[in-house]
């Protein structure tokens, strides 16, 4: 496989009763991702959902692990070994507490600051991977979180969530170029010209 190729990463939990969960931000971003560039259809594979696209003639790998969250490593590091990449190429869309709703940040590597998805590819794969945290905001006490990001998203978050989705796939070949800086910049200056 080319060291071109990337793994964008989606983490939630499987099934019907979870899909609209603060927690599966993760799923619909690589939804949305794989809706932009006409992706294949999602198959069953490394015990997850997986597709696939080219992208400026790279391919990109799409995966959303079924085994629920605190074991998503183990599908990520399935899909990783079977395409010989590092876990450099992953980038992991996923949900964050300590940013407020509809806020984006892009780090590589660094903790996992409590989140069991994260924890898991770590554990399964390293920690050199790429985070794009996507803000769900805090409920305010440590022992509300569990119920907060296993609940529904507020009426009032689709105000962010539609035009985040929409943006998101549009700068993904920054992300997947390596340009976290522009992809950034990019992302910050027209969700500010749009709110």
């Amino acid at each position: 496989m080319s060291a071109d190729t990337r793994l964008l990463v989606g983490l939630g939990n499987p099934g019907a009763k979870y899909e609209a969960t603060r927690h599966n931000i993760g799923f619909r971003v690589v939804d949305a991702i794989a809706d932009h560039f006409g992706a294949s259809a999602f198959k069953r594979r490394f015990q997850g959902l997986f597709s696939e696209f080219r992208l400026n003639g790279r391919k990109v790998l799409l995966l959303k692990p079924q085994t629920f969250m605190n074991e998503s490593g183990r599908s990520v590091g399935q899909a990783l070994q079977y395409f010989s990449l590092p876990i450099e190429n992953a980038i992991v869309f996923h949900d964050e507490l300590d940013l407020v709703p509809g806020k984006i940040r892009v780090k590589k590597g660094g903790g996992v600051a409590g989140h069991n998805g994260l924890r898991s590819i770590k554990a399964h794969a390293g920690s050199e991977f790429w985070r794009v945290r996507v803000g769900i905001g805090h409920p305010g006490r440590p022992d509300a979180v569990t119920g907060y990001v296993l609940k529904p998203f507020a009426k009032a978050d689709e105000a962010w969530i539609g035009p985040l989705l929409d943006e998101l796939p549009r700068l993904v070949p920054l992300l997947v170029e390596d340009n976290a800086g522009e992809f950034m910049n990019q992302l910050h200056h027209r969700t500010q010209a749009a709110g």
